[in-house]
């Protein structure tokens, strides 16, 4: 394993002799720097999209999880009595952290995305909420419903399962595509450098036969191949990498747009995770030229 190591080192080190086989310039040169911008600059928002995918699925799951809320319909006699025995209730219930009714105005402010401002809450039969937090391994759910169905009948226990499951899921499947993104991305990148890598042999053709006359190993020659087309990649992909993280940097906040997903970005550590992408660029394009070049050498033999 070392030995391959180092032999993959060695290649990447450089000879100006076998240097002069690769045309410096040329469309091999604007192609290869160009498609690993274009690639590098997509997988940031790939990656940004996975991060964000995932904090979303985490906060969701902890902030859902953690609260319950409790509906009591009643006739308007009852209401009161019913919402002060749910919450006696509820205070004795192991797990239960805090139980505490909505007032109005918080229930008219839940309403208010939804009916506007003007809506007359106090003239229409609205169920009065109760938010229960949970503290440490939760409360027993089916245990409390049938205590609520005797002792308080108008309430309806909602655990927020049937919200925060599908909400979670999508926010995976979210995560799962910009990991197929960022691979559908690398596999397009491999194909256009191999493309370019052996137009470049192709058009060396003569120049590689004249140095296998003179001993030049086909490694030898291939090394000069995979460390252009590599050099010329990870440089491409920098460049993308930077405006793509600039751009992403550009894009609205949560806090100012609001919605879902309008916060699409870095936080934290996570603005390093970019630099990765021209590191990623480098790998692909070494194995994709090393294999290109090693296959139509062989060809040419």
């Amino acid at each position: 394993m070392i030995a391959v190591i180092r032999r993959y080192f060695s290649m990447l080190a450089g000879d100006p002799l076998a240097d002069r086989s690769v045309p410096p310039t040329g469309f091999t040169a604007n192609l290869t720097v160009f498609t690993s911008g274009a690639m590098a600059f997509l997988a940031v928002f790939a990656l940004a999209l996975g991060l964000a995918a995932g904090q979303l699925a985490d906060r969701w799951a902890s902030e859902l999880a953690r609260t319950s809320t409790l509906r009591i319909s009643a006739p308007a006699d009852q209401l009161d009595a019913q919402v002060a025995a749910a919450v006696n209730l509820l205070e004795t219930t192991p797990g239960v952290a805090s139980a505490r009714a909505l007032d109005m105005a918080e229930q008219q402010a839940l309403l208010e995305p939804w009916f506007g401002p003007d809506l007359p809450i106090d003239t229409l039969p609205i169920p009065r909420l109760i938010e229960v937090v949970e503290e440490g391994a939760g409360y027993d759910a089916t245990g409390l419903r049938a205590r609520l169905q005797a002792e308080v009948p108008g309430a309806i226990l909602d655990d927020h399962t049937r919200w925060r499951e599908p909400l979670v899921a999508a926010a995976d499947r979210l995560r799962l595509l910009s990991i197929l993104s960022i691979a559908l991305i690398a596999t397009a990148t491999a194909a256009m450098i191999t493309l370019a890598a052996n137009a470049a042999l192709a058009a060396n053709a003569q120049v590689i036969k004249v140095m296998r006359l003179v001993g030049a190993r086909d490694i030898y020659i291939a090394g000069a191949f995979v460390r252009r087309f590599t050099i010329r990649a990870f440089g491409g992909s920098a460049i993308g990498a930077l405006a793509g993280t600039l751009a992403v940097l550009l894009l609205p906040s949560s806090d100012v747009a609001g919605g879902f997903l309008t916060g699409l970005s870095f936080s934290g550590a996570s603005w390093f995770a970019p630099a990765s992408i021209p590191l990623l660029a480098a790998v692909v394009a070494f194995l994709a030229t090393r294999s290109a070049a090693l296959r139509t050498l062989r060809a040419l033999s």
